[in-house]
């Protein structure tokens, strides 16, 4: 790291991310290509990767991408499920290509399936689970840049990334980070600037979380609807109770009353109306 440019050295908060989403933490078997990456070993057998060789790796990495012209040439592969919205993301911020799930035989050496593709570079999340596309891209002679845990695979990789490649956070972080830098050696984004886009962008996401954030949501916008309906209503009605109220209703009703019966006893006596009307009876 020592060699490196000052401006390419991490600083103190990616380091406190990369400590954070735990992407030292390795497993207890360790392959021998990935022994120089190792840093010690817990008392637990938890084999924990160097921090500095993880970032001198992630800028490396980061270089040969930048280098290349188009950026639609690069072909992200994650066949791991923590690793698809990581690639998705990824690909979408760099101009490249994602191919997550499954992948399909031939991709790179068969021209007659539809999806074949020429790209001049592939980024793996596991050498393991992404292992056909690493060995396909072996016979057609394209350099591949690929995550690596310690027990990692580590035949046809050119490039390999020490890190936690288990973890969603370890390898969305990762994603981010590395993303981060081609922007920046593109000239894309400044170095004393931030980046606006969060790391939680390039995280996986449980379905079941998904779905209670979209029904949340809906809820929520629900309720606001219903306020904003009882608040309209509350106008109207305060509206109608002016002009129609009980208030109006019992004065208007009262005026009618004495208007139609003050007359009426201020003229003629209902008694001597009774008499004059009476019918005439048999017993007189």
């Amino acid at each position: 790291m020592t060699k490196s440019p000052s401006i390419l050295l991490p600083t103190e908060q990616d380091i406190q991310l990369l400590l954070a989403a735990q992407c030292h933490v390795g497993v207890k078997n360790v392959n021998t290509r990935m022994v120089p990456y190792v840093y010690k070993r817990r008392a637990d057998g938890i084999n924990l990767i160097n921090i500095g060789k993880t970032w001198e790796k992630l800028i490396f990495a980061a270089r040969v991408i930048a280098a290349i012209e188009n950026p639609q040439d690069i072909v992200v592969v994650s066949a791991r499920p923590y690793g698809h919205r990581a690639a998705l993301k990824f690909a979408k911020y760099i101009g490249a290509e994602a191919i997550v799930g499954r992948f399909t035989p031939g991709t790179f050496t068969n021209y007659n399936t539809r999806s074949f593709r020429e790209p001049r570079l592939i980024v793996c999340t596991d050498p393991r689970t992404d292992f056909q596309a690493i060995k396909e891209a072996s016979y057609v002679n394209i350099p591949v840049i690929s995550l690596a845990d310690t027990d990692a695979f580590l035949q046809y990789v050119d490039i390999v990334i020490p890190t936690n490649n288990k973890g969603k956070h370890a390898i969305g972080l990762i994603y981010y980070l590395l993303a981060r830098a081609v922007l920046r050696l593109r000239g894309t984004l400044d170095y004393a600037t931030e980046w606006d886009v969060m790391v939680d962008m390039f995280f996986y996401r449980e379905p079941e979380e998904a779905e209670k954030e979209q029904i949340a949501a809906a809820v929520e916008a629900n309720f606001e609807a219903n306020v904003e309906w009882g608040a309209a209503q509350d106008g109207d009605w305060t509206i109608e109770s002016a002009v129609e109220g009980p208030s109006s209703i019992a004065a208007a009703a009262s005026a009618g009353a004495g208007a139609e019966w003050t007359p009426q006893a201020a003229t003629a006596n209902w008694a001597d109306d009774m008499e004059a009307t009476a019918a005439p009876s048999s017993w007189d």
